[in-house]
């Protein structure tokens, strides 16, 4: 089974400038999770909203339109499906959809739940980055609720934050900046303690110079200047499950590359 996770700054964008089709065609996920898809239902085309033989879950902002926003594809139906953890004032900003497969996922038998989410940018302001760090605490609490209550957890998405120096090009010129402050990269720590695995760095510990997410405005692309700020984490008991965790470096259509995940 693959997955794949990619912040389309747009999903309207992406269609328009033929960045959607394509992704599928060439690798065939069989479920797609999209952030940052700025669009309500009745924004996009049929075509995108009924395509192909894939289920289709969106879960915008409420407070304003063109602004966050998640979307899932998936192929295999979720036997329930959330949007957002529970928390009225952090799910305003159309920033979680939770799956639930009860009968598992793949080969994975037992009752799981896979999350898309796209997690808030702690700049604008100190407000923001409270509101940030408020939506982790809230959303680790609500990961391990669900793990405790005997579902295996797949997360996924735009996490907002490089964990340690190597997910990132300049990390002293950022140690001050928000997606690479303590306080922010504590609250990974956080989660991996509490026993939830970064697929792509445990399958590539040394690997550097590999990025998800590339400043526009300085083409840093072009230099490969990037930050890793996507992931893809596991419950540790699926790591046995993981064959592979790898970004597609050169699939252009956004800021952010896609990212694959593939289960056994």
């Amino acid at each position: 089974m693959k997955i794949i996770s990619w912040n389309t700054n747009g999903l309207r964008a992406t269609v328009k400038q033929g960045h959607f089709e394509p992704l599928f065609k060439k690798y065939k996920p069989d479920i797609l999770c999209l952030q940052e898809t700025k669009s309500t239902l009745d924004q996009l085309p049929e075509e995108v909203v009924n395509f192909e033989d894939y289920h289709f879950y969106i879960s915008p902002s409420l407070e304003r339109k063109g602004y966050s926003g998640v979307a899932i594809y998936t192929k295999v139906k979720p036997d329930k499906v959330e949007y957002g953890m529970g928390v009225k004032e952090l799910d305003q900003e159309g920033r979680l959809l939770v799956l639930y497969y009860e009968k598992g996922l793949g080969k994975i038998k037992d009752k799981t739940i896979l999350i898309n989410g796209y997690y808030p940018n702690g700049g604008q302001g100190p407000h923001r980055l409270e509101y940030k760090l408020k939506f982790y605490d809230a959303f680790l609490k609500f990961i391990n609720k669900k793990r405790k209550s005997g579902y295996h957890i797949i997360f996924t998405g735009d996490v907002n934050t490089a964990h340690e120096a190597v997910d990132l090009a300049r990390p002293k010129a950022n140690e001050e900046n928000t997606g690479f402050l303590p306080i922010e990269r504590a609250w990974i720590d956080e989660v991996i303690n509490s026993g939830y695995v970064d697929t792509f760095r445990t399958l590539h510990p040394n690997t550097k110079d590999m990025y998800s997410y590339w400043d526009q405005k300085t083409s840093s692309r072009d230099r490969n200047v990037g930050w890793r700020i996507d992931y893809f984490f596991v419950s540790s008991e699926l790591m046995k499950n993981v064959t592979a965790s790898s970004m597609l470096s050169d699939y252009m259509g956004s800021d952010h590359c896609p990212i694959t995940l593939e289960l056994k």
